[in-house]
């Protein structure tokens, strides 16, 4: 990572050290070198958002509410997020995250521009997303070795994406384009390709279930967890409440799909 302070050094909640989800490996590594590679523990980036499972999509105002969110779902038991560049706030309050809450899996998300990209890295950023797919940003990403999925809701689209490399792909707007069978469909002619998806747009917590059972699916993501709203109001409670919901569900169809 191209940051101007080293990493924290991962802590006993740290998502490379987790046991309460799959004590195995995914059922297949990423033919992605950027989400494949192992890191000093031995697992890769890749292995490590697959045992989250579940991704907090959020949009912070104020860098003070950053570490008390942060922790907040991690009481939960979600140690991943998706930070989006949406508001002046959103890069500074990943550094504080990433110095204080050294638990958290930190993505950013909504990266539109090479220029984004370099200033998420330099934030803190162990991987980033977009909404949709611009080339310039992926190889922006892949030039500074910032694990990157870009967002695809069409067959052009993922044409586009695994002729750059790319195996791991944000499906957005999820829900609005047609959710899953819109997703089979569409992926339906890449099988042989091995990319993987992780949904979000419109994804609520009674969908958990039906979407991680895919396999298709890596990973899901959604506001819902953390609204902006309750983040505003410091709810944090309610945000751990969320988010161990969340952690329940995603555990409990994980498990049982690797008990099989």
């Amino acid at each position: 990572m191209h940051s101007k302070t080293s990493p924290p050094e991962p802590g006993p909640r740290d998502p490379g050290n987790r046991q309460d989800f799959l004590p195995s490996n995914p059922p297949q590594l990423l033919p992605d070198p950027a989400f494949g590679a192992p890191d000093a523990g031995g697992s890769s980036l890749g292995e490590r958002l697959y045992r989250s499972a579940v991704m907090a999509v959020l949009v912070i105002d104020r860098v003070e509410d950053a570490v008390p969110l942060a922790r907040a779902l991690i009481d939960g038991g979600i140690d991943c997020m998706e930070l989006t560049l949406r508001t002046p706030a959103a890069l500074e309050a990943l550094a504080a995250i990433r110095r204080e809450a050294p638990q958290m899996l930190a993505g950013v998300g909504t990266i539109l521009t090479p220029a984004q990209v370099e200033q998420a890295q330099e934030a803190g950023a162990e991987y980033g997303l977009a909404p949709g797919l611009n080339p310039r940003v992926v190889q922006a990403a892949q030039a500074r070795g910032l694990p990157f999925a870009p967002g695809v809701a069409t067959p052009s689209e993922l044409e586009s994406a695994l002729e750059l490399g790319c195996r791991l792909l944000k499906f957005f707007p999820a829900e609005p384009c047609g959710g899953l069978p819109f997703l089979d469909a569409m992926a339906g002619p890449y099988a042989h390709l091995d990319c993987r998806f992780v949904p979000l747009g419109g994804i609520t917590a009674e969908q958990i279930k039906t979407y991680l059972q895919h396999p298709l699916i890596w990973m899901i993501g959604g506001s819902w967890i953390a609204p902006r709203r309750l983040i505003q109001e410091q709810n944090w409670k309610a945000i751990t409440t969320r988010a161990a919901e969340a952690h329940r569900l995603a555990l409990e169809i994980r498990n049982s799909h690797h008990a099989q």
